[in-house]
């Protein structure tokens, strides 16, 4: 079992049970357990910046599951909660992203792993700083000392999702 961080957000419909169903279905899926959730976090829109604010949290895992596997449970989810990849960046019931998977660094078509925009979301790094703020970033140190590069980002929390223990 490896650590892995899940980046959740929701711009569309009923935005906390669309994170619920997403926490829901990792959840349930087959060598994956949550260890960890953040609050949730109300943050303006990055890139389309025609849409609704969205609601973002992040998710501490264990998974068997390799990085592919993982990124491909994630569209498994996003398309049962009914994503659709219209915009880039526009408006989405869910959207379900790896952020770190254990100490490895990925760069290949479709999966790069950490992330490639984390550094630069506040609707990333704060809520995993809330969860684990000396967490490493491959080749660039902890989570914490990025905070102040994303400060002037509207970030709200909004409180927890109630899911009881994990």
């Amino acid at each position: 079992m490896v650590v892995a961080y899940l980046s959740l957000g929701s711009n569309m419909g009923d935005r906390l049970a669309h994170l619920r169903g997403a926490i829901d279905m990792v959840g349930e899926s087959h060598g994956v357990r949550i260890k960890r959730f953040s609050s949730v976090y109300e943050t303006e829109p990055v890139g389309v910046v025609e849409q609704a604010d969205f609601y973002n949290m992040v998710i501490e895992i264990e998974t068997e599951l390799l990085p592919r596997e993982l990124l491909g449970l994630a569209h498994e989810i996003e398309a049962s909660l009914k994503r659709k990849r219209e915009v880039r960046w526009g408006p989405r019931t869910i959207d379900i992203d790896i952020l770190l998977y254990d100490e490895l660094a990925i760069d290949e078509e479709g999966l790069k792993i950490p992330h490639s925009e984390m550094l630069n979301r506040a609707f990333i790094l704060i809520p995993l700083a809330e969860i684990e703020p000396d967490v490493l970033l491959p080749g660039n140190g902890s989570v914490g000392r990025y905070l102040d590069k994303v400060a002037g980002q509207r970030v709200k929390k909004i409180g927890s999702l109630n899911l009881g223990a994990v």
